[in-house]
């Protein structure tokens, strides 16, 4: 592969290590999409991945930005007229979206073109947001996180695919950055999961599930990664966190009051030998 091919995130996909990546991610996303329920849910970006193929929420987006190099190969669709979508109700900058000619969102979803870093999306409306290796393309990861907090609902889930940096294809990466040829592509250096849980914790997520995947070396030809194959099932079991790929699950938690029972009202308690003033004494009554 040629440096271009490398940077160009839809040519790197096509090629060995990309399908072998795309392979396991989708896998993962079918089992775990497949029992989240709700109404709207959403992927931002990396369109050469579906998703949201097993989940059953009426409205499901494909979200698109054309500053980010995860929407390629879709281009903002210049000339086309402002569509009405019902998951950008209330936007803020109401920028949804049709594909070009000749390109077309999945089966069943809508698209929407839009800053990723200002969703057009109200508050607390979407169940679902899936981000396949989306804050690797973004200028501001953490405000990204906020925007997915900002639009999830209360209990709504998140989940996030990443390259690994601490994993043989996380060490590739870091000396082809400096030798100018980069193995995977990524507009930004590789999110540690480690420092991402600590994101997502201060946002006020609570972690449910990760899991690491593609254990193989950072390879080039689908020979050599056959090779090693046997490399899946050691490291799942000895060595989990160094895949090359995680996929994090992660649910909004919103703290609020809790009831604790009625409010019980002491009876006031009066000093030894003192009687109420309003009480009559009856050993010294008269007739």
């Amino acid at each position: 592969m040629t440096d271009r091919e490398i940077i160009d995130w839809p040519a790197w996909t096509d090629s060995p290590p990309g399908r072998y990546v795309l392979e396991w991610e989708q896998t993962q996303l079918d089992r775990v999409v497949s029992d989240v329920f709700g109404y709207h849910a959403l992927q931002l970006g990396l369109p050469q991945l579906d998703a949201l193929r097993e989940n059953r929420m009426p409205c499901r987006g494909l979200v698109l930005d054309a500053a980010s190099g995860a929407s390629a190969p879709y281009t903002f669709p210049r000339g086309l007229g402002r569509a009405g979508n019902g998951l950008a109700n209330g936007s803020r900058n109401g920028a949804a979206q049709g594909l070009p000619a000749g390109l077309s969102a999945p089966t069943g979803r809508s698209a929407v073109w839009c800053d990723l870093l200002d969703l057009p999306f109200e508050a607390q409306s979407v169940d679902l947001i899936v981000m396949p290796h989306t804050l690797e393309f973004t200028s501001d990861p953490h405000r990204l996180l906020r925007e997915a907090e900002r639009v999830l609902m209360p209990e709504g889930q998140l989940i996030i695919l990443g390259f690994n940096s601490l994993s043989l294809w996380g060490a590739r990466q870091s000396v082809g950055k400096m030798t100018g040829r980069p193995f995977v592509p990524a507009a930004v250096d590789l999110i540690a999961f480690t420092r991402l849980k600590d994101w997502i914790k201060l946002l006020g997520f609570d972690l449910e599930r990760g899991r690491f995947g593609c254990y193989r070396p950072p390879l080039g030809s689908d020979q050599w990664l056959s090779r090693y194959g046997f490399m899946e099932a050691a490291g799942d079991r000895w060595w989990p966190i160094f895949g090359a790929t995680y996929m994090i699950k992660a649910i909004k938690r919103v703290r609020g009051m809790r009831l604790v029972g009625p409010l019980k009202v002491k009876k006031p308690v009066l000093a030894a030998g003192l009687a109420p003033a309003a009480t009559p004494n009856t050993r010294n009554h008269t007739q």
